[in-house]
């Protein structure tokens, strides 16, 4: 990545760049706009305009309480989460170091509202956009969809986004210098937007695509920041929850009649 790169995205007339990822994770970090200027060394009102300016153009960013036995404080919506992990995503794909996974779940059809679809898997049922013709289905979720949380501290959905969650076990890491792989093996039938998954013999299967060099096998695969590895304490053998928006899920029509 060349020095002078200055990542940025565009929401409206809004720049989001790195002094603002900056600012919301100082917020997070600090718990409260006061502590993220002190921590940052900016002026108080000056960030609480800042972030006045992004909302308007991204949607709520901090969620704000009051009073309290801890005195208040703010801390980041799934929203402003989602905002940052594409930042992430974005300085990644400059700096080369991102590499995508696809991991695939089959099974068949066993409910549909419109053009999502639930889709019975290995891994559970998982909720997908897939075609409104098929009776089974492979669904496709890229390492570059997954977030990744502490079971005790799982988001959630808010408004219309809607999440599949799967519970597992961190299987490897493979680390970047801005970015990580990890490998997460999925816990059997334990998968859905409610977090339950069935145990029927006849579900389908839990299959990988690897984009690069090397073999992910059946694991779900996850790209996360280094800040997050650190953030979560992610090596192998950790549990941990997966987590999917269905619009993000993808599914393609199976003819079950060609498989061997």
């Amino acid at each position: 990545m060349e020095k002078e790169f200055d990542p940025y995205l565009r929401i409206d007339d809004v720049s989001v760049d790195r002094s603002d990822v900056a600012m919301l994770r100082a917020i997070d970090d600090r718990g409260s706009l006061s502590g993220a200027a002190a921590a940052l060394e900016r002026s108080y009102p000056r960030l609480q305009q800042r972030v006045v300016e992004l909302e308007a153009a991204a949607g709520p960013l901090v969620e704000r309480t009051r009073g309290g036995a801890d005195g208040g404080g703010s801390s980041l919506t799934e929203t402003a989460r989602d905002l940052l992990a594409r930042f992430d995503r974005l300085v990644a794909a400059y700096e080369g170091v991102a590499r995508v996974d696809e991991t695939v779940l089959t099974g068949p059809v066993v409910d549909r509202d419109g053009e999502l679809a639930t889709v019975e898997t290995g891994a559970g049922d998982v909720l997908a956009v897939v075609p409104t013709d098929a009776a089974t289905a492979s669904v496709t979720i890229r390492s570059d969809a997954v977030s990744l949380h502490a079971p005790t501290d799982v988001p959630r959905a808010e408004g219309t986004s809607v999440r599949n969650r799967f519970s597992g076990t961190v299987s490897w890491l493979e680390t970047g210098d801005a970015v990580a792989r990890v490998g997460v093996e999925l816990a059997d039938g334990d998968s859905g937007d409610d977090g339950v998954g069935r145990d029927d013999e006849d579900r389908g299967g839990v299959g990988n695509v690897g984009h690069g060099d090397g073999d992910t096998g059946s694991d779900l695969v996850a790209l996360v920041t280094r800040r997050s590895v650190a953030a979560l304490g992610l090596e192998p053998g950790r549990s941990i929850v997966a987590s999917v928006k269905a619009t993000a899920a993808r599914g393609v029509a199976r003819d079950e009649r060609t498989e061997e």
